[in-house]
């Protein structure tokens, strides 16, 4: 895993070695263990190495072709890299490596983009064509790996991470407003915004060309839900099983020490079984545990490690999360706020002290539908059908609007319920999940505020999803809305930021590319079947693990942040949120954020998500926009 980084100069110079350099050592962290850079008349490569295969010298980016027509820099893995150096080596391309990097060059050298049909795996790349002066940028299929871009006024730069970008000369931080509204509403800012206005993200799936005309951005994949598999379920059950093991062996192959992330849940729990079982040595496992009960899944955990004989590794969560917050957020260069943030931090930082890779079970709830919400969506979509259109949409927005003057639990519950009855399934959807509803936005954005944001809504980027998606049922439609807003945006945004912050490499079988286009023509009944979330792949994972590992209630990599707010960060919150609030102030009516406080801190409702969310945006204003 890797760090990429660098610039164009077609119309004016960008920089020099120096400039490189310093776009490299922003994001250190993400490759300690070499770097180097490329420069020519027309562009600028800059690359941090963390490795993995061929640890030899000759495995260093920038990395020529053999003719050296060609330079790449590479962030990632191809999976299916040996198989493909074997048909590249028959069609008589030398290797000087046995890197999968240099795999890349001699396919792009075979087929130009059209590589990308080929390769599997998370990645992303800058390749410099010298031939044809055309930098040729790609980003994995479901967007593992990140890939931002600064494009103005003739000047063209992009980075693994923002903080890269922002050590150019004269980057712009004007700030996007929608983007702070979105954050709000979401947790993270979805693709292809960034925060910054004149910074944006490459989509997953897409990759663009940058010559001296300009630079065009193209799809090269998408997934399907349209043609549904009528194969038995046990057919259908047996070819997951085997396509699952396959992926996760996939991603045994290292040449350096490989572990797991290991919560006790249905996901990481059958990936490390699979892995124990094409194993000639213990499995590394890791585990992050909780004071509070009702959070702590490490006894889990530990009933999986033991029936593998994993060498297990725990940490537990105490009294540090203030101690640690500042640093950990700062290896986000946006606003984002999915508290699992923490965790996943200590847990790589922990699986860093064992391993170099670890195998996540990322990517499960997505594509099988393991999520509480889809439960609740649902019964919410069943609900529709019984109520006439009239008291959907005359009476229960009346009914939600007097539920919404009490700050009860149960009363906060209904007027969502009401709510997501009275709309459309697809704006439904984004009720039921957004972390902040219309009537606290109405009460917390400040006049002027609402007047930049014109019409827009946030609701707009779920709608667009769920309008793209092709599958034949609202379960399949809201699966590709996930797959291409929430992991993207916010999962895997999370684990590579975490992840690299300790130079840790992470990945995902039940996300590989052949397990998410053969989940798609399962049909909605097989992953969300009477009730039960993910049967299919419960079904799968049966051979491998207990009773009460595939059918305990789902925790969930969550934290007590309630409690948190009440507690251990509340010092540092209050501090953020009341006192040193220049971000916060500039967006909100400080008055209604300091009632939401109040309320929090006196237990007369919980505003946890919102007031965490103000606490991460205020963390990041501090470094970034001041």
């Amino acid at each position: 895993m890797c760090g990429i980084a660098g610039f164009t100069q077609f119309n004016q110079p960008e920089g020099d070695q120096n400039t490189l350099k310093m776009m490299g050592n922003a994001i250190f962290h993400r490759g300690p263990d070499a770097g180097g850079e490329f420069l020519d008349n027309y562009v600028g490569l800059s690359h941090r190495r963390l490795s993995i295969i061929d640890l030899s010298p000759a495995g260093n980016q920038p990395m020529h072709s053999a003719d050296g027509q060609c330079v790449i820099v590479f962030n990632g893995e191809i999976y299916n890299f040996l198989e493909l150096r074997e048909a590249c080596i028959a069609k008589g391309y030398q290797f000087t490596s046995h890197s999968d990097t240099e795999v890349i060059l001699a396919l792009y050298q075979q087929d130009g983009l059209k590589l990308l049909d080929k390769i599997n795996g998370m990645f992303t790349f800058a390749l410099w064509d010298k031939n044809q002066q055309r930098l040729f940028i790609a980003r994995d299929r479901m967007g593992k790996k990140p890939l931002y871009y600064f494009a103005s006024d003739g000047r063209f730069a992009f980075a693994s991470e923002i903080k890269a970008l922002l050590t150019l000369r004269d980057i712009p931080r004007d700030i996007r407003a929608d983007a702070v509204y979105d954050f709000f509403a979401y947790q993270y800012v979805p693709d292809p915004k960034s925060i910054f206005s004149h910074i944006h993200k490459l989509p997953p799936g897409h990759y663009m060309t940058v010559d001296k005309n300009g630079l065009n951005i193209a799809q090269y994949w998408d997934v399907s839900f349209k043609n549904t598999s009528t194969e038995s379920e046990q057919v259908l059950t047996d070819k997951l099983r085997k396509l699952t093991e396959h992926c996760t062996t996939q991603r045994m192959i290292s040449d350096v020490p490989l572990g797991a992330f290991l919560s006790g849940g249905v996901d990481s729990s059958g990936v490390v079984a699979m892995m124990a079982n094409n194993s000639k040595n213990p499995v590394k496992t890791c585990s992050i545990g909780f004071d509070e009960k009702k959070f702590n899944e490490t006894e889990f955990a530990k009933e999986v490690a033991e029936k593998y004989h994993t060498e297990h590794h725990e940490f537990t969560v105490h009294q540090n999360v203030a101690d640690n917050l500042e640093k950990i957020v700062s290896y986000f260069d946006e606003p984002f706020a999915d508290p699992s943030l923490v965790p996943t931090f200590f847990v790589s930082e922990l699986a860093r002290q064992e391993v170099t890779v670890a195998i996540a079970g990322d990517g499960g709830d997505e594509v099988f539908a393991g999520y509480e919400k889809y439960t609740i969506d649902a019964q919410e979509n069943a609900l529709r059908q019984w109520f006439p259109d009239v008291l959907r949409h005359k009476i229960f927005p009346s009914l939600a609007n007097l539920m919404a003057k009490s700050n009860a639990t149960v009363m906060r519950k209904g007027k969502s319920l009401l709510t997501s009855l009275s709309q459309s399934p697809a704006m439904g959807f984004y009720t039921t999940n957004a972390q902040l509803d219309d009537r606290d936005w109405a009460k917390l954005a400040k006049a002027e505020f609402k007047a930049a944001l014109g019409d827009y809504h946030p609701c707009q980027i779920t709608i667009d999803a769920y309008n793209r998606a092709d599958g034949p049922d609202h379960l399949a439609k809201i699966l590709y809305t996930d797959m291409k807003t929430y992991l993207p945006g916010g999962i895997l945004v999370k684990v590579d930021r975490m992840s690299m912050a300790n130079s840790l490499e992470v990945r995902a079988p039940l996300l590989d590319k052949e397990v998410v286009e053969f989940a798609a023509t399962l049909p909605s009944s097989l992953k969300f079947k009477q009730g039960e979330k993910k049967h299919i792949l419960k079904e799968a994972f049966k051979p491998l693990l207990p009773y009460g590992i595939l059918y305990r209630k789902k925790m969930g990599f969550s934290v007590p942040l309630a409690s948190w707010l009440r507690s251990e960060i509340k010092e540092l919150a209050a501090q953020h949120i009341l006192v040193d609030n220049g971000g916060l102030k500039t967006y909100f009516n400080m008055d209604y954020v300091e009632k939401l406080w109040q309320q929090h801190q006196s237990e007369k409702a919980d505003h946890s998500a919102l007031l965490w969310s103000m606490l991460m945006f205020q963390l990041w204003w501090k470094r970034y926009a001041v």
